[in-house]
């Protein structure tokens, strides 16, 4: 087969309706678009407009806060790590943050690397990341190693 052989299957393109075309065609003289008014016109884009009358987004009430420079912060759970450990992509005496990025159990640090106590966690490790939760350091320390929670700069060694 050729790029040039390639054809959709039967059917799975239909034919553009051409509006305006003619009585015959069924959406002829109008086009559908029923009889003047904004919408028969070219250009409109209405969306949430309600005609003058208070639009429901702004009816509603607010909730809530998005704080604008909140860190957005990689996780990783302790499961992931542990098996990335005993695949041999991941040396157990120091882990840091860019040794997870390196070997691909996150993908980009963002802000930090956040580890959660998620799967079991058997290896004596050494850990450094920006943030850890109290379940995930009790799991490192009861396996024998260290999970320590450090500020972003000395993370990033």
């Amino acid at each position: 087969m050729k790029l040039n052989e390639l054809r959709d299957n039967p059917g799975a393109t239909p034919k553009r309706t051409r509006v305006g075309r003619g009585p015959g065609s069924g959406k002829g003289k109008m086009g559908g678009r029923g009889i003047k008014g904004q919408k028969s016109r070219s250009g409109v884009a209405i969306k949430g407009y309600e005609g003058g009358q208070m639009p429901l987004y702004q009816r509603l009430p607010k909730r809530g806060f998005n704080k604008p420079n909140a860190k957005k912060y990689a996780v990783v759970n302790l499961g992931l790590i542990q098996k990335f450990i005993d695949a041999g992509k991941l040396d157990a005496g120091s882990i840091t943050e860019g040794s997870l990025v390196a070997s691909g159990v996150v993908r980009r640090k963002l802000d930090g690397i956040r580890v959660l106590a998620k799967g079991d966690f058997t290896a004596k490790a050494n850990i450094a990341v920006t943030g850890a939760s109290k379940t995930a350091v009790e799991a490192v320390a009861k396996a024998g190693g260290a999970l320590t929670v450090a500020t972003t700069e000395a993370a990033a060694e």
